[in-house]
């Protein structure tokens, strides 16, 4: 079954939250393998806990944005949040998360095309996603890439002292 993409009720958010969990934690299990424990613990300390609050900071508004979920058979199985920068001529995915049950089913890129029309009704001429090089973010590369966006490769260091 197609997924149906609709703009996220105020029920969603618990549903959301365990969805980010499930996504992200390979992603944070990359993290740590990568920086050690002790760099990881500096930066993501309660990995868990700030994921949760940013989606319901993304739903409520907290944090301006727009949200896209994607549902099949009444229950989300994916979402994208998407702000628009001060000036207008600039928007940003904030958050892409897609089940892992469902990844690599092109709900990412559905959610993707959504958000980039969504922009372009907003008059924004710049869209802009960021994520990791790791082999935890090849869903979301992939995705992006697929959407049409091209990558800039970049490298972040980080030392405990």
């Amino acid at each position: 079954m197609s997924p149906i993409i609709r703009s996220v009720h105020d029920t969603d958010v618990e549903a959301l939250a365990e969805l980010t969990l499930l996504a992200f934690a390979p992603v944070f299990d990359s993290f740590q393998e990568i920086l050690g424990p002790v760099v990881y613990r500096m930066i993501w300390p309660e990995w868990k806990q700030s994921q949760k609050k940013a989606i319901e900071d993304l739903c409520s508004g907290v944090t301006p944005s727009t949200v896209l979920v994607a549902e099949v058979d009444g229950a989300p199985v994916g979402y994208i949040a998407y702000g628009i920068r001060p000036g207008g001529s600039e928007g940003e995915v904030l958050l892409l998360a897609v089940h892992p049950e469902r990844q690599n089913s092109g709900i990412g890129s559905l959610l993707n095309e959504r958000a980039l029309e969504g922009m372009k009704d907003a008059g924004v001429s710049l869209a802009i996603a960021e994520t990791g090089g790791d082999a935890s973010h090849a869903p979301a590369r992939r995705s992006y890439e697929k959407a049409g966006y091209v990558g800039l490769p970049r490298v972040r260091y980080f030392k405990d002292l």
